[in-house]
């Protein structure tokens, strides 16, 4: 079974009598344990569609057609069944962790409070599973972590202290929108590799967001292309990216720097620094 089908799947925004829709009726499907990379520039779509899933769209967004989290439907869902999906069931990492995680909490606060309310757990059995995400994580001593601050650790650490909360309730899906956009390339490999750990380790479906083919390469196995809010072609990463089929891939292809091809061979990092 797929862990994420969307079908004919809109989005539309604005006010009424001047809507636009800006998702234009895809389908994707997210397999357990792959990553499905979803590509395009900016305005294409693609971060709206991962806003959908999560339900969080901007004031007067509408959606229509099918988001079924294994055999579940989303599209309608009352907004308290939705809310105790998103964050447990359905895990999200933004492109900013400076901007996702609250600078006046520390990690262990926000990593356990999360677990408390999903999970029902204890404060010392949630303190222990935080431990342990951060360790899993590869944040640097993980028991002092838990006291320090967003602000204390380097922008690659806190992007997996990011994935650590997005992680901590054992999620079917993962949403990674533009997760290495604000990193360097050296730290974008750690993290990138960290994800393709993580999808085959807990057989986790990962929907990966990104305008960078590079990132892209690294780590996807199937890739989605999108321009103004539709698919335009989809595929294999090898098939995508070794025979594309439609102009606008290629000419993607074709804009990729040389430096974000490294990508593709750079071993898995430990550290960010």
């Amino acid at each position: 079974m797929n862990a994420l089908t969307i079908s004919d799947l809109r989005v539309e925004l604005g006010p009424r009598g001047a809507r636009t829709e800006v998702v234009c009726g895809i389908d994707l499907t997210l397999r357990p344990g792959a990553i499905q990379g979803l590509a395009g520039e900016s305005g294409s779509g693609k971060s709206m569609t991962a806003m959908a899933v999560l339900g969080l769209l901007p004031a007067g967004g509408t959606v229509s057609g099918s988001i079924r989290l294994s055999d579940e439907e989303l599209v309608g869902m009352p907004r308290r069944r939705y809310r105790s999906i998103r964050g447990g069931r359905i895990g999200m990492v933004f492109q900013d962790p400076s901007a996702s995680l609250h600078p006046q909490l520390t990690v262990g606060a926000q990593l356990t409070d999360v677990m408390r309310t999903h999970l029902r757990l204890s404060r010392s059995d949630a303190r222990a599973r935080a431990v342990h995400l951060l360790e899993r994580v590869r944040v640097p001593q993980p028991e002092a972590a838990l006291k320090k601050f967003p602000h204390q650790f380097s922008g690659g650490q806190r992007q997996r202290v990011a994935i650590a909360i997005a992680l901590a309730c054992d999620p079917e899906v993962l949403l990674a929108d533009e997760p290495t956009t604000a990193l360097d390339v050296t730290v974008q490999a750690g993290v990138l590799h960290l994800l393709r750990d993580l999808a085959v380790e807990r057989n986790l479906a990962v929907l990966l967001v990104t305008h960078d083919l590079g990132v892209m390469s690294a780590v996807a196995d199937d890739v989605a292309v999108m321009r103004h809010g539709r698919i335009v072609e989809s595929g294999t990463r090898a098939q995508v990216f070794t025979a594309p089929a439609h102009e606008y891939t290629r000419q993607l292809l074709a804009a990729m720097p040389d430096a974000q091809e490294s990508l593709v061979e750079t071993p898995a990092m430990g550290e960010d620094e």
